[in-house]
């Protein structure tokens, strides 16, 4: 995974992420050379949850409204609660996710995070898993739903929750390593 040190990803969050859907993947691009950026409709830092607390503070290292996905590799979406019911009644945020599918990129969403594809308009036609509370809306969306730990669909890589991180980072990697796919 040499060629994975020139990448550069975005996670896109609000506070409220959960905290170990942002901080696992982060540190497994990391680990591989990628450069990754926080970005996020918060100006400074954002906040995780933590389980069942606040969490840690990070900083935030791109505004959405500067934000492009031209600039990016990939996009990782983590989950939580609060953090896509935030993203998905943002405009700037939506627009960002689309950019990302219009192109071709990789984009990962885990947990809660698909709900923010829903409100792209990206999710019909497509096989995805997630925490099993949106399962309903991902198929009233037009997803064929899989209660799998991890499920790759042209690019597009979705888990259910936290326990499947491990494999979730591994197909991340995986579909950043491959690059841009057909458009569907």
């Amino acid at each position: 995974m040499e060629d994975l040190k020139k990448l550069k990803v975005a996670i896109l969050t609000e506070s409220g992420f959960e905290q170990s859907e942002l901080t696992s993947p982060k540190e497994a691009m990391e680990a591989k050379g990628v450069t990754v950026h926080i970005v996020s409709p918060q100006p400074k830092e954002v906040r995780g949850w933590d389980e069942k607390d606040w969490g840690i503070t990070l900083k935030v290292d791109k505004h959405i409204s500067e934000a492009k996905a031209d600039d990016y590799d990939g996009l990782v979406l983590p989950g939580g609660v609060i953090n896509p019911d935030k993203l998905r009644t943002n405009k700037e945020a939506v627009r960002f996710i689309q950019e990302f599918f219009e192109a071709g990129k990789p984009v990962a969403a885990i947990c809660h995070g698909p709900q923010s594809l829903i409100e792209a308009g990206v999710v019909d036609g497509r096989e995805m898993t997630s925490y099993k509370s949106i399962k309903t809306d991902l198929i009233n969306a037009g997803a064929t739903w899989t209660d799998k730990e991890v499920v790759v669909d042209n690019g597009l890589v979705t888990s259910r929750s936290p326990a499947d991180l491990e494999a979730f980072n591994q197909k991340l990697l995986e579909e950043l390593q491959e690059g841009i796919h057909a458009k569907v």
